[in-house]
C-alpha cells in the first residue's frame, strides 16, 4: 500500500505543515516537493510556505487532493480525517509518531488508503533506494 500510494498520487496536502525549516512537517514538505510531488500547504495561520499557497483547511483547497499527510496531535486528526473523506481524498498518511485507531479506522470505512506512524519522507527514500543522510 505505502507503495501504491507514493507511486500512484502526486498531490499531497500537508495537514500540519510549519513555515519553520527546523520543524519535520517542513523538511518532509520540501522534500516531497523536491521529488515532483504537489504540495498543498494546510496552515490556517500562514499565507505561504516553500513557496506554495497555504490554505486554512482541506475544504479550501481549490484542487482535487489525492494524499493527505497529517502531522498533528492524535487527538485532532479525526477532524481531519472527516474533511478528507468529505473532499474525496484517495489515501491518508499519518505521520510517524502519531497514531489514532479510530481516525485510521474511518478512512478505511469510507475506502481511502491509510498508512499510520510511517514517516512519508522515510518510505520514499527507501522505495527510491537512496540511502543518503535524512534531510
Amino acid at each position: 500500500m505505502v507503495e501504491k500510494i507514493l507511486r500512484e498520487f502526486k498531490t499531497i496536502a500537508v495537514v500540519g505543515l510549519s513555515p519553520r525549516p527546523d520543524r519535520p512537517s517542513h523538511r518532509v514538505a520540501s522534500y516531497l516537493k523536491e521529488q515532483g510531488y504537489k504540495v498543498i500547504p494546510i496552515h490556517p495561520q500562514t499565507a505561504e510556505i516553500l513557496g506554495e499557497r497555504c490554505y486554512p483547511d482541506l475544504r479550501s483547497v481549490p484542487e482535487p487532493v489525492e494524499v493527505v499527510n497529517i502531522f498533528r496531535r492524535p487527538k485532532d486528526v479525526p477532524p481531519v480525517v472527516k474533511e478528507a473523506i468529505e473532499i474525496g481524498a484517495k489515501a491518508i498518511w499519518i505521520q510517524e509518531g502519531i497514531v489514532n485507531e479510530e481516525a485510521a479506522a474511518m478512512a478505511q470505512e469510507a475506502g481511502l488508503l491509510v498508512v499510520m506512524d510511517r514517516c512519508i519522507l522515510k518510505e520514499l527514500r527507501r522505495m527510491k533506494g537512496d540511502q543518503g543522510d535524512l534531510p
